[in-house]
Order: C-alpha cells, then sequence, then structure tokens
C-alpha cells in the first residue's frame, strides 16, 4: 500500500509489461480513473491503514473483489484465519455499497493428502455464504482449479497433497449444489473462465459467466462512462466477461507470501539439481 499510494500521490503509475519488460506510465487521478478495483485475500492492511478513507477523500471509487475460501492451512498456509477475514468483510460492507463487493470462493478444488481418500474445499462454503448473506452480498464468483503443470511440480516437492480434477458432471452436481444454497439468499452465482461447465448446465440454473471486472455495474455504482468492450487480453474464449481496465499489479515488486498451493500465478519452483546435467534447466512460462 506504501508503493500504491506513492503512485496516487504522484498521479502516475510505472507499469512494467511481464513478457516485453517495456514500462508504461498509467495516469492515476480522479479525472482519468473511474474506479479502482482492490483484489485481495487479506484487506487486513487495508483496513487497518485507513486507506479507504484517504481514496474516497481524494474522490476515489473504489470496487472489491475478496477471495474467501476454506479454513484450510494445507491448501492456503498464509492467509488469515478464516473467522478474520470475515471480519474483514463486514468491516468493508460497513463503509461500502454491497454491491460494490464481489466475493469470490475460487478455485473449487478436489485434493487427497497421504494415502487418504479424495476431498475438496467446500466444506466451508455454507458457512462463509451465511456471512456473506448477513452482510448483504449479492454476488459470488467461482472456478474450478486448473491443474497448470507448475502446480504439479510445486506439490511434487513441497507438499503430500496431490490434486485432481473434476469431471464436467461432477462440477456440475457441485455447482447447482452451492446455487441451491446461494439462491436461497438471493446471492448470484457466476462462473469465472468456464464455459464448458456453462454450457453443461441446464438453462434454466440461473447460473452465468461472470466478469470480475464489471464496468457495465461500475456505472450503476457510481455513475459516468466506461467502456463496456470485454478485455481481450484475458480468456475470453473460456468465459471471461471482464470489461477493459489496465492491471498495476506486479509479482515481481511485490511477491505473494500466501503461498497457495493451487497458485497458477506465483512461479514455479526451481528446477530440482541434478548430479549431472547436459542441457539448460528448462524454462517455465505462463
Amino acid at each position: 500500500m506504501d508503493w500504491f499510494m506513492a503512485g496516487i500521490t504522484a498521479g502516475v503509475f510505472e507499469v512494467k509489461n511481464p513478457y516485453n519488460g517495456r514500462t508504461r506510465q498509467v495516469p492515476a487521478t480522479t479525472d482519468t480513473v473511474h474506479t479502482i478495483v482492490f483484489w485481495s485475500k487479506n484487506f487486513g492492511p487495508f483496513i487497518q491503514g485507513g486507506y479507504e478513507r484517504t481514496l474516497k477523500q481524494m474522490g476515489f471509487h473504489l470496487f472489491f473483489n475478496f477471495t474467501i475460501n476454506s479454513e484450510s492451512t494445507a491448501l492456503e498456509p498464509h492467509v488469515p484465519l478464516l473467522s478474520t477475514r470475515l471480519q474483514q468483510l463486514s468491516a468493508l460492507t460497513q463503509t461500502n455499497p454491497a454491491e460494490a463487493i464481489s466475493w469470490r470462493f475460487d478455485p473449487i478444488c478436489r485434493y487427497q493428502t497421504g494415502s487418504g481418500a479424495p476431498t475438496d474445499n467446500l466444506k466451508d462454503f455454507d458457512r462463509i455464504a451465511e456471512h456473506a448473506n448477513s452482510c448483504g452480498l449479492t454476488r459470488c464468483i467461482t472456478s474450478f482449479m486448473d491443474l497448470y503443470p507448475k502446480i504439479k511440480r510445486r506439490t511434487a516437492r513441497n507438499s503430500d497433497i496431490r490434486f485432481t480434477t473434476f469431471s464436467i458432471a461432477e462440477q456440475t452436481e457441485r455447482i447447482l449444489a452451492m446455487h441451491q444454497k446461494l439462491n436461497a439468499m438471493s446471492i448470484q452465482l457466476q462462473t469465472c473462465c468456464e464455459n464448458d461447465l456453462i454450457q453443461s448446465l441446464p438453462s434454466t440454473s440461473g447460473i452465468t459467466n461472470g466478469a470480475c471486472i464489471p464496468n457495465d455495474l461500475l456505472m450503476q455504482l457510481f455513475g459516468g462512462r466506461l467502456s463496456i468492450k470485454k478485455d481481450t487480453g484475458q480468456r475470453t474464449t473460456f468465459g471471461c466477461n471482464c470489461k477493459v481496465s489496465v492491471d498495476i499489479g506486479s509479482y515481481d515488486l511485490h511477491p505473494c507470501f500466501h503461498n497457495c498451493l493451487f497458485c497458477y500465478a506465483n512461479p514455479a519452483p526451481p528446477p530440482e539439481k541434478t548430479a549431472l546435467r547436459s542441457s539448460p534447466a528448462e524454462g517455465c512460462a505462463k
């Protein structure tokens, strides 16, 4: 947040393209930025630092994507306790419209510890849903974990947990059960990049592809004008409905220390060393 507020104070961010290394300047003033979208699993530093009040006093509109999954420290070893995250959600809804907060339960995982039976991370879903409902939230966005090669390498080297994938039939069963729970609370269930799943659902299910950057909703909340074109830099062919935006985040400058086992964004661990190697180590690209 120190880095972020420095950019806000300067009125500009220097943003480096992670693929070609080129740097661009992104303006950060109230006459050039419609809404700041914060995306996190831990809003504690944001809340405790009083940044919300400062940014709003400066004239910025704020929107929040709050990822709240299970209590399991095996999957997310360094996020705060679930009870702490639920308290943070309550704090955000006390000072913001509930519509300005999206709850993300993401991703849904199935895994096995040692020789134990396969399980998933949905056991705390009802508890989180009930709290989200008590806070007035109306939207939940979810997806199923993609088993990227870097995730396989990470778990093979650093954990006795092994992830397995769901069939489309199993995904359908779980997503409909989640929808039934949320629908009774008037919380809409949306998916993130799950076209195949959406197409397998009954047309009357009411579950839709979601947008984590929902410019149409931002205009409803805060007025003004925004482009409602899809962000072609995202996974649109997989069902991403996010609208155009500018990402100023950087894993190089600010690496995430949550160390979630299922993370596809953090760099994979370095290749294991061998006694003798006749070719260069293979690189890893997203």
